[in-house]
């Protein structure tokens, strides 16, 4: 029977696919001890021993230490705390590495120099608190004062960046990008005169909802038209640029006259800022959100479509 047949090294060897030499150094740090000796004094081994080795061989293969598997098959620690101990480490070591692919993938897409290389890494490996510390400090530049009303306290929230503690390599190299948005004195700087124009007209009704919508319109509208080929300066464009004033008009309360024109190209320059559409898109990819349509094109086509009218 096998639970009374002894092995010696080679034979075990055999049956486990290790070499005798790791058989042999196992056994001299008290792994895997001997069952008994041949009479030439060669070790010999029982069963077990074949299962123990598999248990080792598996457990190196996971990463576990010598000292700890030995422990573990002397039964002074449960394989259930080895594993927990282990994967916890292993989930560090796995975001340690994804932060560097982060940086690396970047440094190669983006053609970064040093200093900024330098300055991506420790926004990667910045802490919890340290990214809420961050993330709050532009937020408060950017609606201080003004997030006590319920529809901006919305607004921010949506604009509020959530890392998971699990984050995949692309979603680490977004967070590094937002936060150097974030940390960009002229972005805070838009970001401000946009919230403070919403603030302003949220005094002639529901802005933030109105300019959602005045939004879609050119989402709806300007879209068609970029995609049909239309000139701004043509008189094909006279429609939508009627559609957008008469829109923001009755945000504001106010004719559509020269002032209101110049107040609508204001907004849309504001809005139509590329770097807050570059905010929106690595917010979606840092919260795990479907990828947001990009406006840039289409705000740029509004912006030149309301100035060539107002400069004839």
């Amino acid at each position: 029977m096998d639970g009374d047949t002894l092995y010696s090294i080679g034979e075990l060897a055999r049956r486990t696919g290790l070499t005798v030499k790791t058989i042999r150094y196992y056994s001299d740090r008290g792994i895997v001890a001997p069952t008994d000796r041949s009479p030439a004094g060669y070790r010999l081994y029982n069963i077990d021993a074949v299962a123990r080795l598999d248990l080792v061989r598996t457990l190196r293969d996971l990463g576990v230490d010598l000292p700890t598997i030995r422990r573990v098959v002397e039964r002074e620690l449960s394989l259930r705390e080895v594993a927990a101990a282990h994967a916890e480490a292993l989930a560090v070591q796995i975001r340690v590495l994804h932060l560097r692919q982060a940086v690396l993938t970047a440094v190669t897409e983006r053609g970064l120099t040093a200093e900024e290389t330098d300055l991506m890494h420790k926004l990667a490996q910045l802490s919890e608190d340290e990214r809420r510390r961050l993330i709050g400090d532009f937020l408060d530049d950017a609606f201080g004062g003004l997030d006590a009303d319920s529809a901006f306290a919305g607004v921010r929230r949506s604009m509020t960046p959530e890392i998971p503690d699990s984050a995949e390599a692309e979603q680490i190299r977004a967070w590094v990008e937002w936060a150097e948005l974030a940390l960009d004195p002229d972005f805070r700087a838009s970001m401000r005169q946009m919230v403070e124009g919403l603030a302003a007209e949220q005094a002639h009704g529901n802005a933030v909802g109105l300019c959602r919508d005045l939004g879609a319109v050119i989402r709806d509208r300007v879209g068609p038209a970029r995609a049909a080929g239309i000139d701004p300066a043509s008189h094909q464009a006279d429609p939508i640029v009627e559609a957008l004033a008469t829109h923001y008009a009755h945000i504001l309360g106010r004719p559509d006259d020269a002032e209101l024109r110049r107040l609508l190209l204001a907004w849309l320059e504001s809005v139509g800022d590329p770097r807050r559409d570059r905010y929106v898109q690595l917010l979606a990819v840092i919260n795990g959100w479907p990828a947001p349509e990009s406006l840039s094109a289409a705000f740029n086509w509004s912006i030149q479509a309301v100035r060539v009218r107002m400069e004839r």
